[in-house]
């Protein structure tokens, strides 16, 4: 049954390939069929207008409602060519860090038109909501919201960039314990809401640390995001580490990992939520040492 299967998958490739190369050479249509390969891409699709245009997706793509009805064909480890290869997309828009890079070369070499996604920081995601909307026909939709989005993004900056820094542990896992240096998605959310990061110039974007490198932070807040989904990975248990002042004073800052670690406009409203929770740390430490 397995040699079958691969044949089959053999025969769809070796049948559509000169289709798929064929359409390669057409104008893209007004209103392109696309397979989005990754949630953050679906979400920004809808942003603009065309989450009606997606034909397929990957795993967790679950924002907005709308999204949970798309067909999976993968997720970050495999995806299924055979499925791209019926389904005939005019646009493939694929997370370049966040797909196998196998698969996408394999989906290139079939002749398939691809984009690559990779929003590294607000600005970028500015930018792919106006390339989104150029390739799928919903630039003046897609240019609103990125104006909407800047403008929004630039407030924030303007509330919360001047204040006083509070030194903060930012767990992205619990086991192992890791956490964020520069270049990583969640340090711009550090910067801008005046968050101290000891562990900013780690080699690794994502560094796995112990406690015992924690500790010796001081850290005066623990930033710690959970996703709805996460039953199987509790976050760690903080409390058995009285002696770090952010567990002594209780100022474990919690957020919706779905959202803060999605490159999408929604984490904007993550980024407010943590500076407004920030500022409530600030005025609770200046207000502990004048007592």
């Amino acid at each position: 049954m397995k040699l079958m299967h691969y044949f089959i998958v053999f025969f769809l490739c070796f049948t559509f390939t000169v289709s798929a190369n064929e359409s390669s050479t057409e104008i893209t249509p007004k209103n392109p069929r696309i397979i989005a390969l990754a949630p953050h891409i679906v979400e920004m699709l809808f942003d603009i207008g065309a989450g009606e245009q997606i034909i397929a997706t990957t795993e967790h793509a679950n924002y907005p409602l709308a999204a949970q009805e798309i067909p999976r064909i993968g997720n970050s480890l495999r995806i299924q060519l055979e499925r791209v290869i019926e389904l005939q997309p005019d646009l493939i828009i694929a997370w370049q860090s966040g797909n196998p890079s196998d698969d996408l070369a394999r989906i290139k070499q079939l002749g398939f038109n691809v984009v690559y996604s990779q929003p590294d920081t607000f600005d970028d995601v500015a930018k792919e909501l106006r390339l989104f909307g150029k390739l799928s026909g919903h630039s003046e939709q897609a240019e609103k919201v990125a104006s909407k989005f800047l403008s929004d993004l630039a407030k924030i900056k303007q509330q919360y960039g001047q204040k006083k820094p509070l030194t903060a542990f930012y767990e992205v896992w619990s086991r192992p314990l890791t956490t964020i240096a520069k270049g990583s998605w969640p340090q711009q959310f550090l910067d801008i809401c005046s968050i101290s990061n000891p562990f900013y110039q780690s080699d690794a974007r994502y560094p796995q640390v112990n406690i015992e490198q924690i500790l010796q932070t001081h850290a005066q807040i623990i930033i710690q995001p959970l996703s709805e989904n996460q039953a199987a990975r509790e976050g760690y248990t903080w409390q058995q580490w009285p002696i770090l002042p952010a567990v002594k004073h209780q100022q474990i800052i919690k957020l919706d990992a779905d959202v803060v670690h999605r490159m999408t406009t929604r984490s904007l409203q993550a980024l407010s939520d943590l500076c407004q929770q920030t500022e409530k740390s600030r005025a609770y430490y200046q207000n502990h040492k004048q007592h």
